[in-house]
C-alpha cells in the first residue's frame, strides 16, 4: 500500500488501530472499518481535504420509513437486481446530527490548517448538517449545488433533481491558496450501471476534489463505491478511504485497482 508522501499506515494512524485490514496501491488506500474509530486514530495534521459523501438518513417522514433498508429507500432495483445495503442510514435526525459533529471534530483535528471540507447532503438534512460542522469547530463557508438533470417528475412540485456539497475549512482558508476559482453549481446525471446505491458520477468528484491544494492527501471516510479516492488519483492527489461495509470494502477496491490499472496499461502503449 505505498504512497508517495507515506511508505507506512503508521505514519498517518496511531500504533493502537494497528494492524488494520486494508487494500490500495500507488497514492491510494482504502482501510476497512468504522469511519469514526479509525479517524479518532489518525495522527494530528495528515490530510489537506476531506471530501466525502456520508449516510444521508433520510428518504422518510416517518420513523418505520427511515428504518428501512438502504436500497428500499434510495433505488427503485427490483430485489433480484439490487445492490449492497450500507450501514449508519437509520438514526433519527438529532442522533444523526450528533454522529456527524463527532466525527468531524475527530477528522478536523487530522487535517493542516486551512484544509477545506465538502460533505453531500440532500434537501432533508441540510440544516442539519450545517449545525454540525459548526459545532464540530470547522468554518462553514457556503454551499454547492449538483444539479442531478433528471428525477421523477411530481405534479403540482418542484422538481427534486438537486443535492448539495455543503464546504468549509479548518480555520481561516487564505485566498492565495494555489487553486483555481470552482463553479457553485455542477450539472451531471446520475451515473450508469451503478455498484452503491447511491453513488455520485466520477466527473463530478473529478471537478470537487480540486478544491484541495495540489498534490494534497484527501480523505473520504465513507469510501463506497470508491469514487472520491479514483477521482482524487486521477487529478494528481493522494487519497485515503475507509469503509465499513465488507461488500463495498471489496467493490471499491476493486474498482480504483482496475480503472488505475487499466489506465496505466492504456499509457504504456500509447
Amino acid at each position: 500500500m505505498p504512497l508517495k508522501k507515506s511508505e507506512d499506515l503508521t505514519d498517518m494512524v496511531k500504533p493502537d488501530i494497528m494492524p488494520i485490514e486494508h487494500s490500495g496501491g500507488d497514492s491510494w488506500t482504502i482501510l476497512h472499518g468504522d469511519a469514526p474509530r479509525i479517524i479518532r486514530s489518525f495522527r494530528p495534521g495528515v490530510f489537506d481535504a476531506v471530501i466525502t459523501d456520508p449516510p444521508y438518513a433520510s428518504g422518510g417522514w416517518k420513523p418505520s420509513e427511515k428504518n428501512r433498508t438502504t436500497t428500499q429507500k434510495y433505488s427503485s432495483m427490483s430485489k433480484e437486481n439490487a445492490l449492497p445495503d450500507f450501514d449508519g442510514d437509520q438514526k433519527d435526525q438529532r442522533s444523526w446530527t450528533n454522529w456527524m459533529a463527532d466525527w468531524l471534530s475527530d477528522a478536523r483535528k487530522a487535517c493542516r490548517d486551512g484544509a477545506p471540507i465538502c460533505l453531500f447532503i440532500d434537501w432533508r438534512q441540510y440544516p442539519s448538517i450545517t449545525d454540525a460542522l459548526q459545532r464540530a469547530g470547522w468554518v462553514w463557508r457556503g454551499v454547492a449545488v449538483w444539479d442531478k438533470l433528471t428525477c421523477r417528475p411530481q405534479k403540482g412540485r418542484f422538481r427534486q433533481q438537486s443535492e448539495y456539497i455543503v464546504w468549509g475549512s479548518n480555520g481561516p482558508m487564505p485566498v492565495n491558496r494555489p487553486v483555481g476559482c470552482l463553479p457553485g453549481v455542477f450539472r451531471y446525471a446520475n451515473p450508469q450501471n451503478r455498484i452503491h446505491v447511491t453513488e455520485k458520477p466520477l466527473q463530478l468528484m473529478r471537478d470537487i476534489v480540486k478544491i484541495c491544494e495540489p498534490g494534497g492527501r484527501i480523505l473520504d471516510p465513507f469510501a463506497g463505491a470508491g469514487t472520491t479516492v479514483l477521482a482524487a488519483v486521477r487529478e494528481g492527489y493522494e487519497a485515503v478511504g475507509i469503509e465499513l461495509n465488507d461488500a463495498y470494502f471489496k467493490l471499491g477496491s476493486d474498482r480504483v485497482r482496475f480503472a488505475l490499472e487499466a489506465e496505466s496499461e492504456s499509457e504504456e502503449t500509447e
